[in-house]
């Protein structure tokens, strides 16, 4: 698989995030899991994406599991962002609040490499910007751990541009990473345009849309119970047979380009350019393959600007609002 710059990071054009291997997406199997992450690897996928808050803690511990021995092959990111002292593995309900502080975030990193397997971290993000902790002294905390050797790169996720000019002016950042689709374009505005100024690279997550767009359910009754999507706005009730109709044009495009709606989709993000290093999730070696198929999938100028002209407006917010109260802060 080609090879895509995160600012001076090397990692292939497709990620992996494994959030859904622990968490929010229902059951887990942690077998097919840990040969997902191994097919990745054999695929040419090296860029593993993971956080303290997926399970929580247990999503560290199975990348961990699924990488030893060949640890070095891979390129691991993880994220800190709420308390983890009295979190019980597995137990959401657990986690405690945002916390930014320079404490907070030399104690998040031990757990983290406790949990990993390892001694270094390639990525390091903080997953929510905590609003009440200036960011210059989060980002300065995250910078001692580049001195010593437990970091190697920096990344925010979901913050404002204010906040990741100021953060890069206290170290380089690496990477942003924020939500960015077919249906969630939003970043186009000013955060992508400012992580390029910067020399900045960006990490779309959910660039299926959560499965939607790949086209994975036919109703929302096919959701598991547990599925955090059930709550998700997008996937709910006029929201979802709106949204239908952004899925029926991809699949019309998708058959004509002899391709999968997924393909289509994780094309279209790869398409926006150079600096974009998709992370779609996947818990099942089959859609893995179907995802990393993407990278040869060529768009014309004509397919990008009919893709543009012709996909409906997406229904509904990305997130709940106690979810969205956390984004672009």
């Amino acid at each position: 698989m080609e090879k895509r710059q995160l600012a001076d990071l090397e990692v292939s054009a497709l990620g992996l995030g494994c959030m859904g291997m622990s968490a929010f997406y229902g059951s887990s199997d942690e077998e097919e899991a840990i040969a997902t992450i191994q097919r990745a690897l054999e695929l040419g996928i090296d860029f593993l994406d993971t956080a303290q808050l997926y399970g929580p803690l247990t999503n560290e511990e199975l990348v961990g599991r699924a990488v030893k021995g060949k640890r070095d092959q891979y390129l691991i990111a993880t994220k800190f962002a709420r308390r983890m002292d009295d979190a019980t593995p597995g137990d959401m309900s657990s986690t405690g609040p945002l916390d930014g502080s320079a404490d907070h975030v030399k104690r998040s990193i031990e757990g983290s490499l406790k949990r990993l397997g390892t001694d270094y971290v390639d990525l390091y993000y903080q997953h929510r910007v905590d609003p009440n902790i200036e960011i210059e002294e989060t980002v300065g905390a995250m910078a001692e751990l580049v001195k010593e050797g437990k970091v190697r790169h920096l990344g925010l996720s979901e913050a404002a541009p204010e906040t990741i000019r100021r953060a890069h002016a206290v170290h380089p950042i690496t990477a942003v990473q924020t939500e960015y689709s077919l249906w969630t374009r939003d970043v186009e505005a000013e955060i992508l345009p400012l992580c390029r100024e910067l020399g900045i690279g960006f990490v779309p997550y959910s660039p299926l849309g959560r499965g939607f767009l790949a086209h994975r359910f036919s109703s929302p009754d096919e959701i598991d119970e547990g599925d955090f999507r059930r709550n998700n706005p997008r996937f709910q009730g006029e929201n979802w047979r709106a949204n239908q109709r952004i899925v029926a044009k991809l699949e019309e495009i998708a058959e004509e380009k002899g391709v999968t709606p997924a393909q289509l989709a994780l094309a279209w993000v790869l398409a926006q350019g150079d600096d974009i290093v998709p992370i779609p999730g996947t818990k099942r070696r089959k859609y893995l393959e179907e995802n990393a198929a993407a990278v040869d999938v060529e768009l014309t100028d004509d397919d990008l600007a009919r893709i543009d002209e012709e996909l409906p407006e997406v229904s509904g917010e990305r997130y709940a609002p106690d979810g969205m109260a956390t984004v672009n802060l």
